[in-house]
């Protein structure tokens, strides 16, 4: 794997284990806790959180939107422990996806299904924004909504 693949896996190990640390201070009666109406409750933001690395490295190969459908449809996380496990696991995938790609399949121009268009790398580097987002996302919960500042660390 090159240099800069390195350093951005890890950005996404950084940001995986603040949010493990996160999932580890929540009892499971905490997942079902919806903050705001109309939107995504605790364990299925956690849920979104743990498909992004395998979700979004399927969009970095061009799946269509029928295969994205489909693969979310797959995904049901009910508990710590699942949410946790197949965090690591999507990641664990994404890691072996991109170590087997040759540089100039890294630099390739690929285009999702909703029409934006980047390298596969330059899909690595939005994944990093979108756990990052999704982590700022459960953090704001834990701190505004639970009055408890995990005290993790966010940022090397």
């Amino acid at each position: 794997m090159n240099m800069y693949c390195q350093s951005a896996f890890h950005q996404l190990e950084v940001v995986i284990a603040s949010i493990s640390e996160m999932v580890g201070q929540l009892n499971e009666e905490d997942l079902s806790f919806r903050p705001t109406v109309g939107k995504r409750s605790i364990r299925e933001l956690l849920e979104h959180i743990a498909s992004i690395p395998l979700a979004d490295g399927h969009i970095a190969n061009e799946a269509t939107q029928e295969e994205m459908e489909t693969f979310y449809a797959s995904i049901s996380l009910n508990t710590k422990d699942e949410i946790l496990e197949t965090l690591f696991d999507h990641f664990s995938q994404l890691k072996i996806q991109f170590e087997n790609y040759t540089e100039d399949q890294l630099f390739t121009e690929t285009t999702s299904w909703w029409g934006v268009t980047y390298t596969r790398f330059g899909w690595l580097l939005q994944i990093i924004a979108h756990m990052y987002h999704h982590r700022g996302q459960l953090h704001a919960v834990l701190v505004h909504v639970y009055e408890k500042d995990p005290e993790i660390m966010l940022f090397e």
